[in-house]
């Protein structure tokens, strides 16, 4: 059933680009995704009461390949199947190149993959992959700029998986296997001093690959940029930085005798606040979104790492309820761009009047972002704050008031007068449903939150309404008060526009992740 989950994806890549009635190939795509997606779920159900293993091949034991799937394993694969399902209907009418299609379920079979995998070499080599894709598909325009942009990307890469290589060869020298569960054994007798330095340089790849490294601008930068495509962003945002965070929750796992949950605590708070400033700087619509990827990647490492159970739960919920609001943002903002040919935020006005579904869905993805009261992000914040110290929690409302500012001055793109007519062209209608329909997921998983995060992990939480009501009233605040400090501050700043121009280069990015390396060699050797 596991290797079923891989192979698909492949088939139906090589389907799709072997058959010459590009339509009709795209609509049988569809199907089987459709069929794969409603897999996934039953996967999730099946799963429940034990973790289904396969070995590949002839092979028993760590000499094989052995997929594995748990909880965690299946609704990171549901999340997947579920967003390139309606990433395809997104783009059914918008790329019409065989070749974008096949790369575009490489890359969904190479995800899959490397959740399933329990072979810590595999996943170096399935991480590459998924690079090398997203780079072609950032680069398929083929023009000067992209090709700049798509060849950054894949030279910091390359940079970054050495880290993990070197700390790979280390841990096989160590314990003599590849396989995370019996490495997990065999680490957790060791000495911890021995283990220090394969933890910090295997952490800087996936801090690296989760945008965690502070004033990392070169992120959004590189991976939003007007030639994009626009399922490629969304891709990259809502679902690939999320195998980052499913490797960070592994390898934290199998280095637990060394993890600095603390330290991680701290990077996530400030990667998340500046994330969220950095989002307030910016006047394209792209580059807020872009921004608070990072700002939303902070916020649930914050959550797994501050040792409380329903803070972890709210972590893992928020990493769903991410990939709900924050795809259906870049779809629609590739059709919003494209009709009135500017992402600029102070020029874009009366989306809700010109498109209305579009508008609705945005909407209804911009109140689970902020956690507005009976929206995905509300729940999920809620437990990530729950019963924490009041500094802690402080911080959490701090970090949703920046989010709420930004997202203040990108929602007056929905109101106001357009000076373009007509509405929008006809290919794009088809575009409005997967935006819609993740806009409808954010309510209904904010209404029906517990019942949500006992499917996807099998986790009985409760929530106090008592409690809710008052992380209620905090939002409404924060609304005032972020549209208070908006007009006063924010708005038409100058100052702010430019320093959200920050850009940091090749080197800058390097050093940074040698500081990185320092910082948790560093820490986990004196802790």
């Amino acid at each position: 059933m596991l290797t079923f989950f891989v192979i698909v994806p492949v088939l139906i890549a090589v389907f799709l680009y072997m058959l010459p009635s590009n339509k009709g190939a795209k609509f049988l795509a569809l199907l089987f995704q459709s069929a794969l997606t409603a897999f996934a779920f039953y996967l999730v159900l099946s799963v429940r009461s034990e973790p289904i293993t396969v070995f590949v091949g002839t092979y028993d034991d760590v000499l094989g390949i052995i997929l594995r799937a748990d909880a965690l394993a299946a609704a990171f694969v549901m999340l997947t199947t579920f967003i390139f399902l309606l990433v395809s209907v997104y783009t059914f009418n918008e790329e019409e190149s065989r070749t974008f299609w096949f790369l575009l379920f490489i890359l969904e079979a190479a995800l899959i993959g490397l959740f399933f995998t329990r072979d810590m070499f595999n996943v170096f080599v399935l991480a590459e992959v998924s690079t090398v894709v997203i780079a072609v598909l950032l680069m398929f325009d083929r023009g000067k700029r992209n090709m700049f942009f798509g060849m950054v990307l894949l030279m910091v890469n390359v940079i970054a998986m050495q880290f993990y290589l070197l700390g790979l060869g280390y841990i096989y020298m160590l314990t003599g296997v590849m396989d995370m569960a019996y490495a997990t054994e065999r680490i957790s007798a060791m000495n911890r001093a021995d283990v220090v330095l394969p933890y910090a340089l295997i952490m800087t790849t996936i801090g690296f690959k989760c945008a965690l490294i502070p004033f990392l601008s070169w992120t959004p930068k590189v991976r939003v940029y007007p030639k994009a495509p626009t399922a490629v962003m969304a891709i990259l945002s809502g679902l690939q930085i999320k195998s980052a965070i499913y490797l960070f929750l592994r390898f934290q796992d199998i280095f637990d005798i060394v993890a600095p949950h603390q330290l991680f605590l701290v990077i996530g708070i400030i990667a998340s606040l500046f994330g969220a400033f950095m989002a307030i700087c910016q006047t394209d619509i792209r580059m807020i979104l872009a921004y608070h990827t990072i700002s939303q990647v902070g916020l649930i490492i914050i959550g797994i790492s501050a040792g409380n159970y329903y803070s972890y739960i709210g972590g893992l919920y928020h990493i769903i309820g991410h990939a709900m609001f924050k795809v259906p943002l870049f779809l629609s903002s590739g059709i919003i761009v494209h009709s009135y040919g500017t992402g600029d935020v102070y020029k874009v006005r009366g989306v809700l009047k010109r498109m209305p579904l579009v508008g609705i869905g945005s909407i209804a993805a911009v109140l689970g972002i902020t956690g507005a009261p009976l929206f995905i992000g509300s729940i999920s914040k809620y437990f990530i704050s729950y019963d924490v110290p009041p500094l802690f929690n402080a911080i959490t409302i701090i970090i949703s008031l920046g989010t709420i500012i930004s997202f203040i001055k990108y929602s007056y793109i929905f109101f106001g007068h357009s000076n373009l007519k007509g509405d929008i062209p006809v290919a794009e209608k088809c575009r409005t449903i997967p935006t819609l329909v993740l806009g409808i997921v954010c309510l209904v998983g904010g209404i029906f939150g517990t019942l949500f995060i006992d499917f996807l992990f099998h986790a009985q939480v409760s929530i106090s309404i008592s409690g809710y009501i008052q992380k209620s009233g905090i939002y409404v605040l924060s609304v005032v008060a972020g549209f208070l400090i908006y007009k006063k501050l924010i708005k038409g700043n100058a100052a702010l526009v430019r320093f959200g121009a920050v850009n940091f280069n090749f080197k800058t990015v390097c050093l940074a992740m040698s500081a990185f390396f320092a910082l948790i060699l560093v820490t986990v050797s004196f802790l």
